[in-house]
């Protein structure tokens, strides 16, 4: 099943909504949250409540994010419940919330204007001088937090939202007072189209979220639409190496800045050195080193990451000595490829890979590392993406030297597709489907031996697994 995608969202429509919503934003008024504390909802909350709003809003559980925000005096219900949004002047909500929730359905019933997170994030970044927004199928938490790192280095005290834990920060976000916004922009529903980019970063194109794209020439014309986005006087950052990134972007006026392996590209990197997890290599600008970088996250999946935040560290003027310090400092935002302990000699990571090009990415790095063995436990990451991509994610599982397969984790979706993970078992020679979390933590258990690299692989729960196993 495909969820229409409108093939375009009119430049109009989407600045009347900004200007509706821009006007709502004033201080004093009540803005509710629906799922306040989500990833991107939080800072939110946080970044209005800045702005003297009174926010409240509403959440599933408690929360860290949660408690967090009670802290800073915001009402915050556990539950929804259609009396939360009484009194309130606008609501704003999660994509995951939508019609047959209580709170929603309240909102349309009495009229009060209701809007998503990406176009409250739209408007909030317009009052930044500089508003870089990384987008791509992969990659973006990574690279908006070398990025991230690098602005807080250079002092820039930027604001920042990114999807996972940057170590550096102890959270997903900050809010900060410089003239810089940085966000890691997700395509689906089309979120990124409600932002205003100075600095729109496209690290790949691939075909994923197919249930709402349907295939990748509407994929491609989505992010071809966001790269319109940058003004005349901004620019675009994109992958050179990346042939959907390129047919995307073909004549289109903005100044575009390259980066790749490629010698063409306008960012490029040599002289590439890779030892064990860690990579070094000059970056080359304007036909010169400029700079020297040093990587403790092993994988040439890495290395155009960090040369994506070197152009917009370079589009933003950041020193080069700068940019070499933040990165050498760098290690990794969380579930990607993130140590969890030691079992019986083996060492265990976790990794968000869910789309076989980062199942890819992740086995090209897993296998040239000094390891004995490598065990994937794996986790697919809802039914369509699993039908859509069962014979790639099953050429890259046999890669491995054994693989458990947890039962398809299905966020949003219900199966309709009549797929399971014994589908994707039958064509993975020396793979188990496990029915269970537990069974795949007695597995590993067992299958852990001196020399072993393991890894919990998938955008669900699986990394609770590493954890219990090492603890």
């Amino acid at each position: 099943m495909t969820i229409p995608r409108a093939s375009h969202i009119e430049s109009s429509a989407r600045l009347l909504v900004a200007a509706q919503l821009s006007d709502l934003l004033q201080r004093g008024s009540r803005a509710h949250l629906i799922g306040i504390g989500g990833v991107s909802m939080s800072p939110l909350a946080e970044e209005l409540h800045r702005h003297g709003l009174r926010v409240t809003g509403s959440d599933l559980r408690n929360s860290p994010a949660v408690e967090k925000l009670r802290s800073l005096g915001i009402d915050i219900y556990i539950g929804h419940d259609a009396e939360n949004v009484h009194g309130a002047d606008l609501v704003i909500r999660t994509a995951a919330a939508r019609e047959g929730n209580p709170e929603i359905d309240e909102t349309l019933r009495l009229g009060i204007p209701l809007f998503e997170r990406a176009a409250a994030w739209g408007v909030i970044m317009r009052g930044y001088a500089n508003a870089v927004c990384v987008s791509g199928s992969h990659g973006k938490t990574t690279t908006t937090s070398m990025i991230s790192q690098i602005l807080l280095a250079a002092g820039r005290d930027p604001t920042v939202m990114i999807g996972g834990t940057l170590p550096t920060l102890g959270s997903g976000y900050r809010v900060g007072s410089g003239d810089t916004i940085v966000l890691e922009s997700c395509e689906y529903f089309d979120s990124f189209l409600s932002f205003f980019p100075t600095l729109a970063v496209i690290l790949n194109v691939d075909a994923d979220h197919l249930d709402y794209f349907g295939d990748i020439d509407h994929v491609k014309a989505a992010f071809r639409e966001f790269a319109e986005l940058a003004p005349e006087t901004g620019r675009v950052i994109a992958c050179g190496d990346d042939r959907n990134t390129i047919d995307a972007l073909r004549g289109l006026d903005r100044d575009i800045t390259t980066f790749g392996f490629h010698a063409q590209c306008d960012v490029r990197c040599e002289s590439v050195l890779e030892t064990g997890h860690c990579s070094e290599f000059d970056v080359v600008y304007e036909d010169r080193v400029y700079c020297r970088v040093k990587l403790k996250v092993p994988g040439k999946h890495n290395i155009l990451n960090a040369l994506a935040a070197c152009a917009a560290a370079i589009s933003l003027g950041v020193p080069s000595e700068t940019i070499e310090d933040a990165l050498r400092t760098f290690v990794g935002a969380d579930r990607r490829f993130e140590f969890k302990g030691r079992l019986n000699g083996a060492v265990i990571y976790d990794d968000y890979a869910h789309h076989p090009t980062e199942l890819r990415a992740l086995l090209d790095m897993a296998t040239a590392l000094p390891y004995k063995r490598v065990v994937v436990a794996f986790q697919p990451h809802t039914y369509s993406r699993t039908a859509s991509h069962l014979e790639a994610f099953a050429k890259e599982l046999r890669r491995a030297d054994k693989c458990y397969i947890a039962e398809i984790y299905a966020a949003r979706e219900i199966n309709t597709y009549g797929i399971t993970s014994a589908d994707l078992a039958a064509l993975v020679p020396d793979s188990t489907v496990c029915a269970t979390l537990s069974d795949v933590e007695a597995a590993l258990k067992a299958e852990a031996r001196d020399g072993d690299l393991i890894i919990t692989v998938g955008a669900g729960e699986l990394d609770k697994v590493g954890e219990q196993i090492v603890n």
